[in-house]
C-alpha cells in the first residue's frame, strides 16, 4: 500500500466511478483498475461494490477511506510545512466552530490573517459541537472550538471559556420580568430545542428534565440559523446564551431571563488531534485564536468567563 493508491482510491470513493476517477487523475482506465486491484488483494477484501448509479464502497472501503483522508492529509502538511520553513507563516489551516464562535471572533479571526499573514490560506467550517471532532477525526479540520466535548485519548482538549445558559425569547412569550427561571419551570415553556446542543449538555445531570422537555418541544432542530429564526417568529422559546442572538436582545426584540437552581454552564474547549504533528501556520493559527477569545471577553463582546491561564 502506498500514497499513490490511496490517493487514487479517494479519487475513485469521491466521484462513485472509475472513467472519472481516471480523468480526474490523468491516468489509464486500465492503469486506476490495476491499482485498485492490487489495493483490494492486499487489504484481502473488496473496496466497492457495482450499483446502478456507480461504485458504492463497501464497509472495507468505508473505513480505509477514513484512513487514506488523514494519511493523505498529514502528508500533504508534511510537505508544506517543511517547505515553508521561514520567517512568514504559510499553509492551509482548517477549522471547526461553534457557531457563538464564528459569531464573537470569526470576522476579527480572518482579518488579522488577511491582514497579517498573507501566505497562509484559513478555512472555516461552522459546525455543531457534536460534530466537530468528526471534522478533526475525518481530517477536515485542524483545529476545532467545541461545547463540552467528550473526553477521550484521540483528542487533546484545553478549557478556555465558561458560560451561563440563559432563557431567551419575546416577551408575551417568557415574560417581561428579569426573575430568573429555575430548570423545573423550563417545563412550563415552549421551548425550541437544538438537538444534542448547549441545552441538552448543560441539562445532562437532570435527565428527567432533559427528556421531559423533549417530549414536549415540538420543535427540535440542528441549525442554530432555523432556531434564531423560529424565536424571532414567536413560534417559542430557546435555551442559549446571551451572544446567541445578541443582536435581537439589545434591539429588544426579544428578552431574557436567568436560569436557576441550578444555574446552566457550558465550557468552550479548543480540540485537535494529539497524533497529528504541530506546524508552524497551526501553532500560529491555535494562538491567535486564544488572544481573540481572551479580548473579546474582557471587552465584553463575548459574555463569558476565562478558565484557561492567559
Amino acid at each position: 500500500m502506498d500514497l499513490k493508491q490511496l490517493r487514487y482510491f479517494c479519487s475513485i470513493y469521491d466521484s462513485k466511478s472509475l472513467s472519472a476517477a481516471a480523468e480526474a487523475e490523468r491516468i489509464a482506465v486500465s492503469a486506476l483498475s490495476y491499482h485498485l486491484a492490487n489495493l483490494e488483494a492486499e487489504i484481502g477484501a473488496p473496496l466497492f461494490t457495482r450499483k446502478p448509479r456507480g461504485l458504492e464502497a463497501t464497509a472495507a472501503g468505508e473505513r480505509l477511506y477514513l484512513h487514506a483522508r488523514t494519511i493523505l492529509k498529514t502528508v500533504e502538511v508534511a510537505k508544506r510545512d517543511l517547505s515553508t520553513f521561514r520567517d512568514n507563516v504559510s499553509g492551509e489551516v482548517s477549522l471547526a466552530l461553534a457557531y457563538s464562535a464564528i459569531q464573537a471572533i470569526g470576522v476579527q479571526l480572518a482579518k488579522v490573517v488577511v491582514e497579517d499573514y498573507p501566505d497562509l490560506q484559513l478555512n472555516m467550517i461552522e459546525s455543531l459541537s457534536s460534530t466537530t471532532l468528526l471534522h478533526l477525526s475525518s481530517a477536515d479540520a485542524d483545529l476545532g472550538l467545541a461545547y463540552n466535548p467528550p473526553l477521550t485519548s484521540t483528542f487533546k482538549a484545553t478549557p478556555i471559556l465558561e458560560e451561563d445558559l440563559v432563557l431567551i425569547g419575546k416577551r408575551e412569550i417568557i415574560g417581561s420580568g428579569s426573575e430568573p427561571v429555575t430548570v423545573s419551570e423550563l417545563l412550563d415553556f415552549k421551548i425550541i430545542m437544538l438537538r444534542q446542543g448547549m441545552a441538552a449538555r448543560a441539562l445532562l445531570d437532570h435527565h428527567k428534565t432533559l427528556e421531559q422537555i423533549y417530549a414536549t418541544s415540538q420543535l427540535q432542530m440542528n441549525s442554530v440559523h432555523a432556531i434564531s429564526g423560529a424565536v424571532r417568529e414567536g413560534l417559542g422559546c430557546t435555551i442559549g446564551t446571551t451572544l446567541f442572538m445578541g443582536d435581537e436582545i439589545k434591539s429588544g426584540r426579544l428578552h431574557w431571563r436567568p436560569i436557576i437552581s441550578p444555574t446552566l454552564t457550558r465550557t468552550l474547549y479548543l480540540c485537535e488531534q494529539t497524533d497529528r504533528p504541530p506546524t508552524i501556520a497551526l501553532e500560529t493559527i491555535r494562538d491567535l485564536i486564544r488572544d481573540l477569545i481572551v479580548r473579546a471577553v474582557k471587552d465584553g463582546i463575548w459574555p463569558a468567563r476565562l478558565v484557561e491561564a492567559e
